[in-house]
C-alpha cells in the first residue's frame, strides 16, 4: 500500500458506515450527502483492494478485513481528535505529554530536580527527558518537533528561536575543604598561583574568568580543560586544583566555596523555544513552570 495515498477523512467515513450500518445513517451522522459517502467508500476499497462492506437486506455487513481495521482506524482518529483538541487546550492534570529538553550539566543539576518535583504534584502524567545536542542541531530540531526547550548559558540569536531569561547567578571558586594553601581564605594572588580546572565545550580558547583576568592583565594557570562541571568535584577532591563553577552548582557538593577574587558579570540562563510553539497552551503552561522553579535560583 501507498502510504502517500492515505486519506484520514475515508477512515472517518468507514468509521460511521461500520457504526451506522448503512450509507444513509452515516450520510446523516457526517452531515454529507450519501453520494459523497458512497465515494468515499469506493476510493477506501480500492485503496486497500476488499469491499469492506457488503449489502444484507437494509444494512452494510462489514467483511473479515473491515473488521480486523475497525479498532486500530477508531483508534487512529481518537489519537488524531485528541491531538488536535490539546493543540487549542491544555490540562495539566489528566495530560500524558512528554516535554524533550537540551540543557547543560548546570541546568540538568539544579533546574531540572526541582521542576521534577512540581510536577509531580502539579501533573504527574507529563514526563520529561533532558539530552545533550550540538547547538548548530537545535533549530532544526526544534522545526521538526523532536526538541521543546533548549536551555544555556550562553546567548543564541536565531529569527526562528523565543528566548527567555529565567535566573542568573554567580561565579565562586571550589577547592577541597582541607585545601592546604587556603587556610587563610583566597586572594587574588593565591588564585592566580594555584592550578585551574577549566569547564569549555570548546577544545581551546579563553572563558570569561580569563577574558576579565585578561583586562586586569593577569593570566591563570590552567592545568585541565573539560567540557562538563559534573566532572570537577572529583577531581578537586584528589588534587590542589581549584575551580570556578556557578554557585548554585557548586554548593552541591561536600567541598570549600570561596568567593572569586575579581568582578563579573553575573551568569545568565536562557530558555529558548521554537516561534511555533510561542502560542501553544502546553508549552505556555511548561514554560510558567520552569519560571515558578527557578525562581529559587538565587546566588546566595
Amino acid at each position: 500500500m501507498n502510504l502517500n495515498r492515505i486519506d484520514l477523512n475515508l477512515f472517518a467515513v468507514f468509521d460511521a458506515i461500520y457504526t451506522a450500518g448503512s450509507l444513509t445513517k452515516a450520510a446523516d451522522v457526517l452531515c454529507i450527502t450519501q453520494p459523497a459517502v458512497s465515494n468515499s467508500l469506493a476510493r477506501l476499497r480500492d485503496m486497500l483492494n476488499d469491499p469492506l462492506f457488503v449489502r444484507t437486506g437494509h444494512s452494510m455487513t462489514p467483511t473479515p478485513v473491515a473488521q480486523n481495521i475497525i479498532v486500530p482506524a477508531r483508534e487512529a482518529l481518537r489519537l488524531l481528535r485528541t491531538s488536535v483538541q490539546e493543540s487549542h487546550t491544555f490540562n495539566p492534570l489528566t495530560s500524558e505529554k512528554s516535554f524533550n529538553f537540551a540543557s547543560r550539566d548546570l541546568l540538568e543539576v539544579s533546574i531540572m530536580p526541582r521542576l521534577i518535583g512540581r510536577l509531580q504534584d502539579v501533573s504527574p502524567g507529563i514526563s520529561v527527558t533532558n539530552y545533550e545536542i550540538s547547538r548548530s542541531q537545535v533549530v532544526a530540531a526544534m522545526a521538526s518537533g523532536s526538541l521543546d526547550f533548549f536551555a544555556d548559558a550562553s546567548t543564541f540569536t536565531d529569527p526562528h528561536l523565543c528566548k527567555q531569561k529565567i535566573a542568573e547567578d554567580q561565579f565562586v571558586v571550589l577547592a577541597r575543604p582541607d585545601h592546604p594553601q587556603l587556610t587563610d581564605g583566597l586572594d587574588l594572588e593565591t588564585f592566580l598561583k594555584l592550578g585551574h580546572i577549566h569547564v569549555s565545550h570548546r577544545k581551546s580558547g579563553p572563558g570569561p574568568i580569563d577574558i576579565a583576568l585578561d583586562k586586569l592583565g593577569k593570566k591563570r594557570r590552567i592545568v585541565m580543560r573539560g567540557q562538563h562541571f559534573l566532572t570537577v568535584p572529583s577531581a578537586i577532591v584528589k588534587t590542589d586544583l581549584i575551580a570556578c563553577m556557578p554557585y548554585h552548582l557548586a554548593k552541591h557538593y561536600d567541598l570549600a566555596i570561596y568567593p572569586l577574587p575579581l568582578d563579573l558579570p553575573p551568569v545568565e540562563y536562557f530558555l529558548y523555544w521554537h516561534v511555533s510553539a510561542d502560542h501553544d497552551q502546553a508549552h505556555l503552561w511548561m514554560r510558567e513552570q520552569i519560571q515558578e522553579v527557578a525562581k529559587a535560583y538565587q546566588p546566595n
